[in-house]
């Protein structure tokens, strides 16, 4: 059976037809029921929050965030889909919008995240133009903007269904690369109804008193696996690498050294090089 994402676009694939269809579809409707009680636990909200449901479709999830006491913010890149959510009056407020552009809202917005079944479409492109990019610069822009809209301390729950494993670790990987603490969970592995669950944290929870790398706060949930790929951080105790402030001493003997190689003539090194000298009056 192929996949949606292997035949169209998302904003062509949910047409009129096929956006009613799913949203009336008893089984579907349980499926997502199942998955966004299953994210709101891995979020382990106290407090009735703020949440963006991205990929949020006909409003399915959003039902069940409402039904949560939870007030919620839905994109989607199918007009068809929104549509049939208006029509079912979603208490949700709806915003038409490609996550593969980016997350459209003023930095620390949301105090969490949901998103079922979706961000795999960002695997898939139909264009290489510069308006839509590779799978990777789509995945950078969502995971960039999803970061920044988030409160600090925020999370997110992502659940997908990746093609292959190289989907998997180039969706992991843009987390992480965006400052994401990841989780991967897998429910019923094994199985034909395995699902996964990208569980992203932005910072330490400081009411909780946890402090220290955000990848601790993911390590503590219940059966999910770190995924940690930024720079020295591969090896426990690694140091983290100093970024070269412009002006020192090394990057002075650096740039001269630059520029020696290309044949131009620079001063002698000495112990004054790259030093700051004192205001004379």
């Amino acid at each position: 059976m192929s996949r949606p994402e292997d035949i169209l676009p998302p904003d062509l694939f949910y047409n009129d037809i096929e956006s009613r269809k799913y949203t009336t579809s008893s089984r579907i409707r349980n499926i997502q029921s199942t998955m966004t009680h299953r994210a709101l636990s891995l979020l382990s909200l106290r407090r009735p929050s703020f949440i963006l449901d991205i990929g949020c479709g006909s409003g399915l999830s959003g039902e069940i965030l409402t039904s949560e006491g939870h007030t919620w913010v839905g994109m989607d890149i199918s007009a068809s889909m929104l549509a049939v959510a208006l029509d079912s009056e979603t208490s949700g407020d709806l915003l038409l919008a490609d996550m593969g552009q980016g997350i459209p809202f003023r930095p620390g917005t949301f105090d969490a995240a949901i998103s079922i079944s979706a961000i795999q479409w960002l695997c898939n492109c139909e264009s290489t133009s510069e308006s839509d990019g590779t799978p990777q610069q789509r995945l950078a822009r969502f995971f960039d903007g999803l970061y920044a809209s988030l409160k600090r301390g925020g999370k997110a729950v992502c659940q997908f269904y990746p093609k292959n494993d190289a989907q998997k670790t180039m969706i992991c990987a843009a987390a992480t690369k965006a400052g994401f603490g990841a989780g991967l969970l897998e429910d019923d592995p094994e199985t034909k109804n395995r699902k996964l669950y990208l569980v992203l944290t932005v910072g330490s929870e400081i009411e909780e008193g946890r402090k220290g790398d955000i990848t601790e706060v993911v390590r503590g949930l219940e059966g999910v696996e770190v995924h940690d790929t930024r720079a020295g951080r591969g090896v426990q105790g690694a140091r983290v690498q100093k970024k070269e402030v412009k002006g020192s001493r090394s990057w002075i003997l650096r740039k001269k050294e630059q520029m020696r190689k290309k044949g131009r003539e620079v001063g002698q090194d000495s112990k004054y090089t790259g030093r700051k000298r004192r205001i004379q009056f």
